[in-house]
């Protein structure tokens, strides 16, 4: 089967980001294994183990190794082995920290143009997560949106879709329905030809469904809802890009259960625009909003323009992302210490 790489993405920019590697063919990864990732290429799909130069690179950086919607450039061996050499430059990413004491970045997805952070509306939006998801989505350099699924089972999804809004400046906030097919006609162009959406969210969300609603078959296994607490049961273990037909990709993860935040402080100011605005507003510069005049937080608050919870949010997230840049900056400062003691040439004894 043959495939149109056009519209998976690739265009002119990575045309010339390709130039000079004739002997290799360009193709999109559409899932990663331990080792072997799965390219979808114009005359098919390969899948294509990692070649040395690639595992080197990733030795010191593991963001460098191939991901999910990663461009990459692949050689065929006379012996029908297929080797994946080159990972061309990404023009966004969903980074998120892996849990653990290293704070090491996982790069979730690649080359994204829109970023959808998808909520259940049923049995209720978990407004902090949202916040979380969308400080991830607004740092990957892809547009911020937010899908508020299962609008089907809210008694006034108008209602719910403005109180999400108020906490997404900037932000399209879509009540859709895999079931009814609420929605899906606004959302099918962030996956048209060319374009590629990817969608974050919780186990349970209704993200697989969404996708096979948007392929007009069935693409991903679903489960239905639990009878017990109303909550989906999780179903995709890995991340996959899967080809609409007629249009771009939709890119799949997992349930994300944690979202660690590193250096995320610009998708943070964008996710809490509001909020940044009036920090910038107080009358001194390094102002704790807490006892100094002229304090603009404070006072938003006082008159309930801003609410605890939000406020609350924000300083979390902004202590969790300071703590995580500390820990990051210790530890590339140790490797770099321990690379130049390993460089540092003997020392020679005078006979």
């Amino acid at each position: 089967m043959r495939f149109d790489l056009a519209s998976l993405g690739w265009d002119a920019a990575f045309a010339n980001a390709a130039s000079g590697r004739r002997d290799l063919r360009p193709g999109r990864v559409v899932r990663v294994d331990q080792g072997v990732c799965t390219v979808l290429r114009a005359d098919g799909t390969f899948r294509a183990s990692l070649a040395g130069t690639i595992l080197a690179g990733a030795a010191g950086d593991p963001t460098r190794l191939p991901c999910v919607g990663d461009w990459v450039l692949v050689r065929h061996w006379p012996d029908d082995r297929v080797t994946a050499e080159v990972v061309l430059p990404r023009r966004t990413a969903i980074v998120r920290r892996i849990a653990g004491k290293a704070a090491v970045e996982q790069v979730l997805a690649a080359n994204l143009d829109t970023a959808a952070v998808v909520e259940p509306m049923h049995p209720t939006p978990d407004m902090a997560r949202i916040e979380r998801m969308l400080a991830l989505a607004w740092a990957s350099g892809a547009e911020p949106m937010v899908l508020l699924t299962k609008c089907d089972l809210a008694a006034d999804p108008a209602a719910v879709a403005a109180q999400v809004a108020e906490l997404a400046p900037g932000v399209r906030v879509l009540p859709v329905s895999a079931q009814t097919g609420s929605g899906l006609d606004e959302l099918r162009p962030r996956a048209g030809a060319g374009r590629t959406l990817a969608l974050l969210g919780p186990s349970g969300a209704g993200k697989s469904t969404l996708v096979n609603a948007l392929a007009g078959v069935t693409v991903m296994v679903t489960q239905g809802i639990r009878g017990v607490d109303g909550k989906g049961r999780h179903t995709t273990t890995h991340r996959a890009l899967i080809p609409i037909p007629g249009g771009g990709a939709v890119l799949d993860t997992p349930g994300i259960r944690a979202v660690g935040l590193l250096d995320a402080a610009g998708g943070l100011d964008l996710a809490f625009a509001d909020v940044a605005e009036l920090a910038a507003a107080c009358r001194f510069d390094d102002c704790s909003h807490r006892v100094e005049p002229g304090c603009a937080v404070r006072a938003a608050l006082e008159e309930g323009d801003l609410t605890p919870r939000r406020w609350e949010s924000w300083c979390k997230l902004q202590r969790e992302v300071a703590f995580e840049t500390r820990r990051r900056e210790t530890r590339l400062a140790a490797e770099a210490r321990a690379g130049r003691r390993r460089t540092r040439p003997e020392r020679r004894i005078r006979p």
